[in-house]
């Protein structure tokens, strides 16, 4: 995130239609970029109540130096709840959905936010279980819709996979992209529907193996952890698997391939092995995490996970300014 990254940036208005754990993430991540930001909800008093949680959101930002200079006050008048959908879409160039994941409110309200916003406005989804054309098919306008699907928190994490229905206008992906880099997201732009996406289908394939991991008894679910947090993630937390491995040759990413593409197919020989995830859970890995970290400890557990987030992009955002990308 750069120090400048608002100067030079039309100032979309951005309409948010739902208020949960995505959608306030996605007030902090827009309004942070200088888009001024209207919040609603269906559930009477939802918006007001995310909006009241965001303060103390902006403060943690802001002591990591993650608010590109500006202070939480200064962000925070960016955002406002509104009382019905018709006001939260009044001017808005951009909308996204973020609403429970129950298709057939997803086609209801993408039907009736294309039915009240402008014709030119980009309308969006958060889903990350249904491709666009599950619920856009019936909605007016529909090659204004599409999938934006992010990372928890959007914030923090940069990565937005843009994903259009078979009938979303180029224009329109176009469009998405643009107000998303505004902000300083990272858009990955899918060329054609694909259940699941791109993001949670690599994060299936690595979860399936460490379940079979664990469920067959070659190492524990902490030891297992411990492996990807100390070995893969911080790796991957800056540079994808292929520069990784490009960069792990001393001829490249086709050296690479020759060395190693035998044993890593030796490893994997069919993709489609079934993973039984529950018989894992009732064989000790869920109670081997609850002894790690008991119930009542998850939401403590998960403001120090946001946090050591914080402290990593204010590493990356000093090292890319310091040493460059």
């Amino acid at each position: 995130m750069t120090a400048d990254m608002t100067a030079d940036m039309t100032a979309e208005k951005i309409a948010l239609v739902g208020a949960g754990l995505i959608g306030r993430a996605w007030a902090v991540a827009f309004a942070r970029g200088g888009c001024p930001v209207a919040l609603w909800d269906p559930q009477p008093g939802a918006a007001q109540a995310a909006l009241d949680l965001v303060p103390d959101m902006l403060d943690d930002l802001a002591r990591q130096d993650l608010l590109s200079g500006q202070a939480p006050a200064e962000v925070l008048a960016r955002i406002e709840a509104r009382p019905t959908l018709a006001a939260v879409l009044d001017g808005a160039g951009y909308v996204q959905e973020s609403v429970p994941e129950v298709l057939e409110t997803k086609v209801e309200i993408t039907a009736e936010i294309a039915r009240l916003a402008g014709p030119e406005t980009v309308i969006a989804s958060s889903t990350s279980g249904f491709v666009p054309s599950a619920f856009t098919e019936t909605a007016p306008g529909r090659e204004r819709c599409l999938v934006a699907h992010p990372i928890n928190p959007p914030y923090l994490l940069p990565a937005v996979e843009v994903v259009p229905a078979p009938w979303t206008a180029q224009a329109t992906v176009d469009r998405a992209c643009e107000v998303l880099e505004s902000v300083g997201q990272e858009t990955v732009v899918l060329r054609k529907e694909l259940d699941g996406f791109v993001l949670n289908r690599l994060q299936a394939a690595v979860l399936c193996e460490a379940f079979r991991l664990v469920a067959e008894g070659y190492v524990s679910a902490a030891d297992l952890d411990r492996a990807m947090a100390g070995g893969l993630g911080p790796r991957w937390s800056f540079m994808g698997p292929f520069e990784t491995i490009d960069l792990n040759a001393p001829q490249g990413i086709r050296q690479y391939v020759e060395r190693y593409e035998p044993l890593c197919q030796r490893l994997v020989p069919d993709r489609k092995v079934p993973c039984d995830w529950t018989a894992a859970l009732d064989a000790g890995l869920e109670a081997a995490r609850r002894d790690t970290l008991p119930r009542d400890g998850l939401g403590a557990r998960q403001a120090w996970r946001d946090r050591r987030l914080m402290a990593l992009a204010a590493h990356k955002h000093k090292a890319a300014r310091d040493i460059g990308d």
